[in-house]
């Protein structure tokens, strides 16, 4: 299985009226297709969502994960979206496992359910919810060696037939966003594109030092949509990286990512 990054949209924005009704219609037509593009229905999933921060990493151990509606002040409907996929325990004591092997410190949840940057993009990805899903959180202080360290970790889950996937975007300013055009989404896109696909030993010494590219900070003023970014790129050890996605949302730009 490859691992990705994908980009998560805006709350649940796949699922609303907007002006202009196609803002997100390329974004949405993207995670349509990715399962088309898989080696084969992968037994399972695990996501790291950027909406999901623990003081140390948090796996995911609950068998029937409800639904968190953490986004605010969209349409009613948009809060009786359902996705019922289930969890999974198993795959989650093997992550559990992994990440403690390699000397990472882990916690399992066994209430935690989905955040929006799971069951908003899979609904699209997997609509008929059958593919188990496991979370993995996020770590307080947002290190990308330790991200990236936790990504090699888990990275034999992909021979095992498990699809791992990093949910954020590559473009996090919502200030910016709203007013439209960001020159600065470029720049960075532009920078992110080159890291993603180098050889895996220079996308790993960029990617430890993101906040020193070109409007970085203009991107990203806080990293946790970015970091998902480094788990999926850890757990992608030499494969060749490549870009899945790209287009402009509301003048902005916006990536997704493969390896593998």
């Amino acid at each position: 299985m490859p691992a990705l990054f994908i980009p998560h949209g805006g709350g649940p924005c796949f699922f609303m009226d907007w002006d202009p009704p196609e803002t997100w219609e390329e974004m949405a037509a993207y995670l349509k297709g990715i399962a088309a593009t898989l080696p084969q229905k992968p037994a399972a999933v695990v996501v790291i969502s950027a909406h999901w921060e623990e003081p140390e990493f948090t796996v995911m151990t609950n068998p029937a994960p409800s639904l968190i509606y953490d986004s605010y002040g969209f349409p009613e409907h948009t809060y009786q979206i359902k996705y019922p996929a289930a969890g999974a325990p198993a795959l989650a004591q093997k992550i559990f496992g992994l990440l403690e092997k390699n000397g990472i410190t882990v916690r399992t949840d066994v209430e935690r359910g989905f955040d929006h940057g799971v069951f908003i993009p899979f609904k699209l990805i997997f609509p008929e919810a059958d593919i188990p899903i496991v979370q993995l959180s996020l770590k307080h202080g947002l290190d990308p060696a330790e991200h990236l360290a936790a990504g090699r970790a888990l990275s034999p889950l992909r021979r095992e037939n498990v699809l791992i996937v990093g949910s954020g975007m590559s473009y996090h300013n919502l200030k910016r966003f709203f007013s439209g055009n960001d020159p600065a989404s470029e720049t960075f896109d532009g920078w992110l594109t080159e890291t993603v696909m180098a050889d895996a030993k220079t996308r790993g010494e960029r990617l430890l030092h993101w906040k020193e590219a070109p409007a970085a900070r203009e991107a990203h003023p806080r990293a946790e949509h970015l970091l998902p970014l480094m788990v999926a790129a850890g757990a992608a050890e030499d494969s060749k990286g490549a870009v899945d996605f790209h287009g402009l949302v509301n003048g902005v730009a916006l990536s997704g990512y493969r390896c593998g």
